[in-house]
């Protein structure tokens, strides 16, 4: 019998307030498919042609890359000095984008979330109120609202052989049918300092990851990682 794949509804009870990217049917990592049509690329390029009440002149305490797309930045949201946005990007209201940042491309960070000091995001989506604070990696992710990366955390999101990734469940070995995937974290998780997930980890909410730690797998019962 074939396991059941996690939703979004599995991961995200705050999607209930319809803040952020709408998730395709599917399993939840389907958002993170380049070559959907429903997928995170084309949802977030739409979401920046509807933006209204938008800065559309930046800060010169910052730099931007709009060669490839719109770096659309809410008149609410803080972007801190030396912070280099690239484009297309979308940062919501009282969204903070903190000193020395690297914003990639297609990085949608929902209202009240945090992209922190010398933290790295590409092609990952920050629910309302996750926080990516100090020194973090964050590739081909979803943060849930709420969710907290300790100092130095990792979200792997490439095979050391560059092929597609795989999820365990229920002792079974499940294609994602995406090369690049890290972590999708549940509303509320907390991660310690230090930790690493690696590709395709699913995270129930409201679990914990102990500093230090590595994560794999498709957790769908909140637990303690150590």
């Amino acid at each position: 019998m074939a396991p059941r794949l996690p939703t979004a509804e599995d991961v995200f009870p705050s999607l209930e307030r319809g803040e952020g990217p709408r998730f395709p049917d599917g399993p939840v990592w389907t958002l993170l498919d380049t070559e959907s049509a429903d997928g995170l690329r084309a949802q977030l390029t739409a979401a920046i042609a509807q933006t209204e009440g938008l800065v559309e002149t930046h800060g010169d305490h910052y730099t931007v890359d709009e060669r490839n797309g719109r770096v659309a930045v809410h008149r609410t949201a803080v972007i801190e000095a030396a912070a280099h946005l690239i484009g297309p990007c979308l940062i919501e209201a009282g969204a903070v984008v903190r000193h020395a940042a690297y914003v990639r491309s297609w990085t949608w960070a929902c209202k009240d979330s945090v992209i922190g000091h010398c933290t790295e995001v590409k092609h990952s989506v920050l629910l309302p109120g996750a926080k990516a604070p100090h020194f973090n990696y964050v590739g081909d992710s979803i943060l849930g609202a709420g969710v907290n990366l300790g100092a130095g955390v990792k979200l792997s999101n490439l095979r050391h052989d560059g092929g597609e990734v795989h999820v365990w469940i229920d002792d079974q070995r499940v294609g994602t049918g995406v090369r690049k995937f890290g972590a999708v974290l549940g509303d509320g998780v907390q991660v310690g300092c230090n930790a690493v997930t690696n590709p395709g980890c699913v995270l129930a909410p409201g679990s914990t990851v102990d500093p230090n730690t590595t994560v794999n797998g498709v957790h769908l019962d909140a637990r303690r990682h150590r």
